[in-house]
């Protein structure tokens, strides 16, 4: 039986990080299919600490951060060109909040077998839906729509690893760390090029 471990590092904010994790959903589908186990992990980043949990517009931030031309429209719609064959939309109205409630979130879905789900929903609803996955009565009705049991624990955990995850001197997302592999696949990847990690993977496995 082929078997293979996973941990990404995200940012639901990160619109790299969505297109990357959808196309590894894609792999891990196939790798599955075939008969292999796999394991995926998720680790936390936030590319804005200090982001306010009550949402402002992502337009507003990237005008902000870039400057007042900042075309936000065109460089949603050019992310939604490069995601149009993963059926992926980058809407214009995203709330740009603070992510550390929504990978808390992560965690207890994560213990309770809805991880993966968990992060996907979270994904589209920041990019696609404009929801603010700083606010507890969204996260709430996500994890319900995900079958997830809702829980005020675990922000301890969360800190503890988001400390790990500077420790180990991550300064962007996603990454993708497989087991069997020393170097991890950084930044926006191909579906190619996570299948074949992937498979390297369950090989190394194999051998051990």
């Amino acid at each position: 039986m082929k078997t293979a471990h996973v941990e990404i590092t995200f940012d639901v904010g990160c619109t790299w990080s969505y297109l990357a994790y959808t196309r590894f959903q894609r792999a891990a589908a196939r790798f599955r299919d075939e008969g292999g186990v796999l394991d995926v992990a998720f680790r936390p980043f936030q590319l804005d600490p200090g982001a306010s949990p009550h949402g402002e517009p992502k337009r507003e931030v990237h005008r902000r951060h870039f400057g007042a031309d900042f075309d936000h429209e065109g460089a949603m719609d050019e992310m939604s060109a490069l995601g149009a064959d993963l059926g992926l939309v980058f809407g214009h109205d995203a709330v740009w909040a603070d992510s550390f409630e929504a990978h808390r979130l992560v965690a207890v879905a994560s213990a309770q077998g809805h991880g993966e789900a968990m992060v996907e929903r979270l994904f589209r609803a920041h990019h696609s839906e404009g929801l603010n996955i700083g606010d507890e009565a969204v996260l709430r009705r996500l994890a319900q729509e995900t079958g997830v049991a809702w829980s005020a624990a675990g922000a301890d955990g969360v800190r503890a690893e988001l400390a790990r995850v500077r420790a180990d001197g991550i300064r962007g997302v996603p990454v993708f760390a497989f087991s069997g592999t020393r170097v991890p696949l950084v930044g926006d990847q191909s579906e190619a090029a996570l299948d074949a990690a992937l498979r390297s993977a369950a090989s190394a496995d194999a051998s051990a």
